[in-house]
């Protein structure tokens, strides 16, 4: 069998070195006849870099390379085109260094084309000079591939002064691409997000966003033919429907799509069953975000957002759902089509990240010995169906919350973040969890199922009757099977619980 690439971008590689490769190329042909200058998004370890140094073998003539693919037979190999190629995904950029990496980048390419450029001061007018020069020396027009364009903003999102300087700055630059356009024949971007209103794209408006468009929403990631077919024989005697609940559910309204990354490591780790892509860097800003703005974190479970949210965001007006869509932490769930347009429903994509985003809400409040000790408590009294066994170690995991997170805040006396709390740890184990469910009389705050068994929660600060709540309206008739009521009223000067009643009904 095929070695596999495992961490490597360079198409080349891959082909000269017998690495196992998905065909990306049919979609690569289709995408260079439909268009001159296309944007994508997508996460991080998605192939974005792979497909652009794809798209680079392919206008540089390298027919030897692909040889058996689909754009073999489509493609005219004897027109070679000049690429410049501008890649931020090496290291962190700062406003200091930007110029600097920018420099660097051009000279690189001024190198590898054989050109001299005069205007080597500025990165812009360096820029343009080298489009013109390469389209001059090779007499034909030029292609720009950038990957990770938006990288230098996201490396300093947490300091937005310094994130807007860079933004301008390198909305200057990207304005040398339009400005030159009778040179180029291609244009290619490739990042994690896309910035709206005065942005980035204001200087290259004429930018074709693929990012959602149906025809290219395989462009990155595997499908499920791909495991049924290329990487069968990788994954026989596997439990592929565990596969499934684990790593597919990326939908960017083409087919489901597994992550790359997940599932090279889940083979080349025996089968092992972990966090694999979620492990490779979560920003930290999400869960800054989100404790500022005291997110109800079960919220996350199904959003309804507006075509527009997930398509871009606002630096200085950060909208959490619209970053964690970009970023891969939620995906699109269903389209919904109403008078009004378009929306979509969001959620986690899988149980990967399902797990791991709440495991990472929790290691920002919980020390990681008394987290652990605690999961695995509630983890066996929910299969054990001992409901009334889960009261001291509930006290012991709210007496464990960091104090700082009560701190300038009055967050302790909202339902909400008692929900949150529970809510995060539950999800982390990666039982089925309803948040809010609805039934005909009304919603009840939290429900799990656990080895055949449901359990319903209700939650009150200070006062009230929960559990009588969940009687009276009877929340519980829409689950069969064993069913445990469960009302917690919440103290908020001891930030902790004072009530637990439980019903089997």
């Amino acid at each position: 069998m095929k070695k596999l690439p495992i961490g490597i971008q360079t198409f080349s590689e891959i082909i000269n070195e017998d690495y196992l490769y998905i065909d990306k190329t049919g979609i690569a042909y289709s995408l260079i006849d439909r268009f001159k200058y296309v944007f994508l998004s997508r996460p991080r370890r998605f192939g974005k870099s792979l497909f652009l140094d794809t798209l680079k073998n392919i206008f540089e003539g390298h027919r030897e390379l692909f040889r058996g693919l689909l754009i073999e037979e489509q493609w005219n190999w004897e027109v070679k085109y000049p690429v410049i190629k501008i890649s931020f995904s090496g290291g962190i950029h700062s406003k200091a260094d930007l110029e600097e990496d920018l420099l660097y980048i051009l000279k690189s390419n001024e190198k590898r084309l054989g050109l001299e450029c005069e205007n080597r001061a500025r990165a812009n007018y360096f820029f343009a000079e080298l489009i013109e020069k390469a389209w001059e020396k090779y007499h034909q027009k030029v292609v720009i591939l950038v990957d990770e364009y938006d990288k230098p903003i996201l490396d300093n999102i947490e300091n937005i002064p310094e994130a807007l300087v860079i933004r301008d700055g390198m909305r200057d630059f990207y304005t040398k691409i339009k400005e030159n356009d009778e040179y180029l024949r291609f244009v290619f971007l490739t990042g994690v997000s896309k910035f709206s209103k005065v942005s980035l794209f204001s200087g290259l408006n004429n930018l074709e966003d693929i990012s959602l468009n149906p025809a290219f929403g395989n462009i990155c990631g595997y499908t499920q033919f791909d495991l049924d077919t290329t990487f069968a024989p990788y994954l026989e005697g596997v439990d592929m429907e565990q596969v499934k609940r684990w790593y597919n559910g990326y939908n960017f309204l083409g087919d489901s799509v597994y992550n790359p990354f997940d599932i090279l490591l889940f083979i080349k780790n025996d089968y092992e069953f972990d966090n694999y892509w979620f492990e490779t860097g979560t920003p930290r800003f999400l869960v800054e975000l989100i404790k500022k703005n005291s997110y109800f974190i079960p919220d996350l479970l199904n959003i309804n957002v507006e075509k527009s949210l997930v398509n871009s965001f606002d630096i200085e007006h950060l909208n959490l759902e619209s970053i964690l869509f970009q970023t891969g932490y939620l995906t699109i769930k269903r389209l919904i089509r109403s008078g009004r347009g378009v929306r979509y429903e969001l959620g986690f994509p899988n149980m990967e990240v399902q797990i791991s985003f709440h495991e990472y809400i929790l290691q920002s409040m919980i020390s990681g010995s008394q987290k652990e000790l605690i999961r695995n408590e509630l983890l066996d009294l929910l299969e054990a169906g001992d409901a009334g066994g889960l009261e001291p170690v509930i006290k012991r995991l709210f007496a464990s919350i960091a104090y700082n997170n009560y701190t300038n805040n009055d967050i302790e006396r909202y339902e909400g973040f008692y929900a949150s709390v529970l809510y995060a740890f539950f999800a982390s184990f990666g039982v089925v969890i309803i948040a809010e469910g609805v039934s005909n009389k009304g919603r009840v705050d939290l429900t799990l199922q656990v080895g055949g068994r449901t359990f319903l929660f209700e939650f009150k600060v200070s006062d009230g009757e929960p559990l009588e709540q969940i009687k009276t309206m009877k929340y519980y008739e829409k689950y069969g099977g064993e069913r445990y009521l469960i009302g917690i009223v919440f103290d908020p000067k001891a930030r902790n619980v004072s009530r637990f009643e439980v019903e089997r009904v």
